[in-house]
């Protein structure tokens, strides 16, 4: 928002000498972001003068006209400059910037000659001196302006204000005003505030309220039936008619406007637009004469259709509000009036509208129709409802005055607004949030200054919040406000003592452990969003219940995750179609997993801290969410070279990688078992199912062929997911025993049924073998049907044997792995091949 000094200090008696640098750190000490204070008269350097033209010489032989004037500056000789615009005659009082000044981006001015002539200098134009947008040509003083040749043209162009850069937060939506802004001006200088609306000044610290303007009559303005009292609780309206549709807007109306970045449109449009920057109040002016019967205010019906002002043709949603004529919609109420009612240059009856719309309604109409008005961001962050009548009031007096017409004094006003509630509030709360100790007459002082009415029963503070500050619906936000007042600088700044530690916790101890593992092993760890859309997770193979999100980032990902997966693929997707083919990746962090019929959580307040059982009924209706670790791998991991063929990923990389997890997570190998399994998106040969102590935990494998094609991956791309919170407690770990005695190393190879999986021979060659046995390694999977027989398959170990005190001798290594053969024979039917 950008506002002039001079505009303010209409409404606020600020002092005389106040700086810029004085005005920045009031505004931000009460909460506003300044994104900056400029001082026109410093934009443009040297010499800027009025001048008055007193020759113009017509230069022929050029493609466009080109004029020689002579101007008198009030110095002995006349300032000879060439100028291409033609809106001024001899006569006429310019302003000339002379040679040595600088316009604004640097644009330096000089004597040279030019189409045949000498030019010393430059007549200017608003453009060119920054003040204005507007191609209107060279700025031509009115006659009646005070100044004579050679008078510092500043002041008569617009270049004697200081202008305000505002970012105004969304929760302060009064602020987006002069009237807003001011009122925060006299809290900071406690300096009088003169309200737009009242004839005579108030002091800061009281609650201003309206001046007495005329209500409704019987007889309205315009007939107007509204619908829907909830999407607009006020719809009030006044006609002009007979006005000049020729009448220029005052020159402090287009400056004004200019300033906040508004295009002047016509007086009747500018009116409207300069009491939205005023008073902080939306309004429409539609053409009288182009209405056709009563007005209805009504939610759309879906698919009706409205050209709005910029001429795009808007196919509406039944949540948007609509004013309507016999002929259908005219107008997208609070964001953009339509093509079929606007005021055109030939208007000259006049119905102006100042309404209160819901700002729930028009947010969602501005993001939908994707019209960011500039009353639509007023509405969203809510108007002042008494403002209506005021401003229809200011309205018609500023078009009369300007514009001719009259207005029969009928005035419509459908009034359904609630007034705000009152909040009681402990008047010791603020200081004990802020740690100062604010006295009640101090707390009932800043909050009188914003507005409020307190009144005092029980000890408590029964406050009702001004209809300008729609924002202050809890208590919490009436302490906000007194600190604000009081000053923020005044708010200890004191960090609380952290309390002695043993550092990190065990969970987070074993969540660092595993994502070094996996990256100390040739993983890459990503980071992605939780959220995952439908065709996705149908690709996947996750047909489980997901939790929807009411409020999605993306209307295609509306649910999130149940698995790292399928954002962790997507990851795998992007990287492979910018050409690395050849990637591991490892994701650690939450799935979602809903609660089916756990309901909604319960209403909490912010004045209290919520009951232990409110906390756990809270708890109840949050989705589990655990913590998991996932990988994918596709391409090479070890790429082929000059050393030797390379090798593809597949499953046994996949599966290991969850032993390197569960290693990390400090849970024993021998605790771990590994068996096939059958599960989504895992290939169903090619997918085993990891468990710690009997219990699955997770799954690794290589990824089902048409989950890949779905989702354009290359083919034997695997995956792995543990759930880490169903890893067992890591218990201490004892430091391993180190035999400095040579081992004994025995290869064995059993032939065993195709369906017995190797990792049941593993586990029964371990619990044969006994202590002696230091670690077992299958090496080699032989099959054929010649050799070893139909449904028949080779596993072949290999064993190392060793005993912490001694040398093994030859008899106890060949005794157990004798005892080890025979516990596998016992458990699967393992045969020593070759016996």
């Amino acid at each position: 928002m950008r506002v002039g000094l001079s505009w303010l200090r209409e409404y606020v008696d600020l002092p005389p000498g106040v700086t810029a640098a004085e005005l920045e750190e009031a505004l931000v000490n009460l909460g506003i972001e300044v994104d900056g204070v400029i001082d026109q008269a410093a934009t443009v350097t040297g010499e800027l003068v009025v001048g008055r033209v007193a020759e113009i010489e017509e230069l022929s032989g050029f493609k466009k006209p080109i004029r020689f004037c002579k101007v008198d500056i009030g110095r002995e000789q006349p300032q000879e400059i060439v100028c291409g615009a033609t809106n001024f005659a001899p006569g006429d009082l310019v302003a000339v910037i002379l040679p040595g000044g600088v316009l604004p981006g640097g644009f330096e001015i000089g004597a040279r000659k030019t189409y045949g002539r000498m030019s010393a200098g430059m007549i200017v134009s608003a453009r060119e001196l920054g003040v204005s947008d507007e191609h209107a040509g060279i700025i031509v003083l009115p006659p009646q302006t005070p100044a004579s040749p050679g008078d510092d043209a500043r002041p008569h162009v617009g270049l004697d204000d200081v202008i305000l850069e505002l970012e105004i937060t969304p929760d302060r939506g009064y602020a987006m005003s002069v009237r807003g802004i001011a009122r925060e001006l006299s809290h900071a200088f406690e300096v009088p505030f003169h309200d737009p609306g009242l004839a005579t000044s108030v002091p800061a610290s009281a609650a201003p309220g309206l001046a007495t303007v005329p209500g409704a009559t019987p007889e309205p303005a315009y007939p107007v039936v509204v619908e829907d009292p909830v999407g607009c609780d006020r719809f009030a309206g006044r006609v002009v008619r007979g006005i000049d549709p020729n009448a220029p807007s005052p020159e402090f109306i287009r400056r004004r406007l200019s300033t906040a970045g508004i295009r002047t449109l016509g007086l009747a449009v500018d009116i409207t637009n300069y009491l939205m920057i005023e008073l902080g109040q939306p309004m429409h002016a539609f053409d009288l004469g182009r209405l056709r019967g009563p007005l209805v205010v009504r939610r759309a019906a879906p698919g009706e259709k409205l050209t709005t002002l910029d001429g795009v043709a808007r196919v509406l949603d039944a949540e948007d509000m609509v004013i309507c004529d016999e002929t259908g919609p005219i107008s997208l109420a609070a964001v953009m009036g339509g093509e079929t009612s606007e005021v055109r240059p030939d208007t000259v009856d006049v119905l102006f509208e100042a309404a209160h719309w819901d700002p729930v309604m028009v947010s969602r109409t501005a993001r939908r129709h994707k019209l960011f008005s500039e009353a639509a961001k007023r509405w969203e962050r809510g108007v002042d409802p008494a403002l209506p009548l005021v401003a229809l009031d200011r309205a018609v007096a500023l078009l009369t005055e300007y514009g001719g017409g009259a207005t029969d004094g009928n005035v419509l006003d459908i009034d359904h607004v609630v007034p705000p509630r009152p909040l009681t509030i402990d008047p010791t709360l603020p200081g004990r949030r802020a740690g100062v100790p604010y006295t009640v007459a101090r707390v009932v002082e800043t909050l009188r200054a914003v507005g409020c009415d307190v009144s005092t029963a029980d000890g408590l503070l029964a406050v009702t919040p001004p209809t300008w500050r729609p924002d202050l619906t809890d208590p919490a936000d009436l302490v906000e406000e007194v600190i604000r007042l009081d000053g923020y600088g005044n708010v200890p700044s004191l960090l609380p003592v952290a309390p002695p530690g043993n550092g990190l916790t065990a969970t987070q101890r074993r969540r660092r452990a595993v994502a070094t593992a996996l990256a100390e092993n040739g993983y890459a760890e990503v980071l992605s969003y939780p959220f995952v859309g439908p065709e996705t997770m149908a690709a996947l193979g996750l047909d489980g219940p997901a939790v929807r999100l009411a409020n999605p980032l993306s209307d295609e990902e509306p649910f999130l995750r149940t698995s790292l997966l399928p954002p962790l693929l997507g990851t795998l997707r992007r990287n492979v179609g910018r050409g690395h083919r050849d990637a591991a990746l490892y994701e650690l962090g939450s799935v979602f997993l809903p609660r089916p019929g756990a309901g909604s959580p319960p209403e909490m307040g912010v004045d209290r801290r919520p009951t232990d059982e409110e906390f756990a009924a809270a708890e109840a209706t949050v989705p589990h969410q655990p913590w998991h670790a996932a990988a994918v791998l596709a391409g090479e991991v070890e790429p082929a070279g000059w050393w030797g063929a390379g090798r593809p990923a597949g499953w046994a990389d996949a599966i290991e990688a969850a032993r390197i997890t569960i290693a990390a997570a400090s849970v024993a190998a021998e605790r771990v078992s590994v068996r096939a399994a059958e599960k989504a998106p895992w290939h169903p040969g090619r997918c085993a199912e990891i468990m710690v102590d009997g219990v699955p935990v997770g799954y690794a494998g290589e990824l089902h062929p048409a989950a890949l094609a779905a989702l354009e991956l290359p083919r034997r791309t695997s995956a792995m997911e543990l759930n880490l919170d169903a890893l067992p407690e890591a218990g201490v770990t004892p430091a391993p025993r180190i035999s400095g005695f040579p081992p004994a190393l025995i290869d064995v190879a059993l032939v065993v049924d195709a369906a017995v999986p190797a990792g049941d021979v593993r586990d029964a060659l371990v619990t044969g073998a006994g202590d002696l046995l230091e670690s077992v390694r299958l090496f080699d999977v032989y099959t054929s049907a010649q050799q070893l027989g139909e449904g028949r398959k080779s596993l072949a170990y290999k064993l190392t044997f060793r005993a912490p005190d001694r040398t093994l001798t030859v008899e106890e290594a060949v005794a157990a792995r004798d005892a080890a053969v025979a516990e596998a024979a016992r458990r699967s039917g393992a045969v020593l091949r070759g016996a």
